[in-house]
């Protein structure tokens, strides 16, 4: 007897998220795929799929289609919900967050963000990182003294306008 994998619906974040999303990550965990594997499979980076099936990234109806062929869920459910004409609202969970590791990377740019700000300033000048032209990757470094997360924010550099 097989068991299908089931997401909770009255839990955080995924009581928020809209109904195919949590179909997919059903789909995901009765395939037993990775991010990775999802993310090969479609073109695309295994970050950047995670967020997509956390309804923080916008699929397009092709990718739609790949995604739901992979996972063996009906593409026009899919599109119906969120397909071309759905626009996400991005931002999951309160702040500050409450999970235990979203905490340490907030608690990360709280200790660590005014300084990674004046490097920025030193090295690029007057502007920001964008987060929306950024890549994100994450990596297993192995350490004598344990495992370390390696984590990658490649944003492209955004001066501010003079007028």
């Amino acid at each position: 007897m097989s068991v299908q994998a089931t997401v909770p619906t009255d839990n955080s974040p995924y009581a928020h998220l809209p109904s195919v999303n949590r179909t997919l990550f059903e789909a995901k965990a009765n395939k037993g795929l990775t991010f990775d594997q999802i993310a090969q499979a479609i073109g695309k980076n295994e970050v950047w799929v995670a967020a997509a099936f956390y309804a923080q990234a916008k699929f397009t109806n092709e990718d739609l289609n790949k995604v739901s062929e992979l996972l063996g869920i009906p593409a026009a459910q899919a599109i119906g919900e969120i397909g071309e004409h759905w626009v996400p609202y991005r931002g999951l969970g309160p702040t500050p967050p409450t999970d235990p590791l979203i905490y340490r990377l907030y608690e990360g740019v709280l200790v660590y963000g005014n300084s990674i700000k004046a490097v920025i300033h030193e090295k690029f000048g007057d502007g920001i990182m964008s987060m929306i032209d950024c890549y994100v990757s994450v990596e297993k470094k192995p350490d004598p003294k344990g495992d370390r997360v390696v984590l990658t924010f490649d944003g492209k550099f955004l001066p501010y306008a003079k007028w």
